[in-house]
């Protein structure tokens, strides 16, 4: 199946220029298998998205067809066939 990731300017550097990729995942998808496949291809996009136990961390936000993943099941949400996934990086300042 594919799904569509969307991710902000402040993550393209991590992932060769792209705020947006298909990628193919298995029927069965969770975030966590979605996070997966883009760590393999971009592992500074994952350090910079997850820490070292693989949680989120607090300033990154995800969201599945518009529903924020920590009001859902968390990394193991599913990804349905032809989601949308919207990666989203928190900025602070003042």
């Amino acid at each position: 199946m594919t799904v569509r990731v969307l991710l902000p300017r402040l993550l393209a550097d991590c992932t060769g220029g792209r705020t947006s990729m298909s990628l193919d995942l298995p029927e069965s998808a969770t975030v966590r298998a979605l996070l997966d496949v883009l760590a393999t291809e971009h592992p500074v996009f994952d350090r910079r998205v997850r820490d070292e136990t693989g949680a989120l961390r607090r300033h990154v936000n995800v969201y599945v067809d518009g529903e924020e993943v920590r009001r859902l099941s968390g990394l193991v949400t599913p990804v349905p066939a032809g989601a949308e996934v919207m990666v989203v990086q928190s900025v602070a300042g003042g």
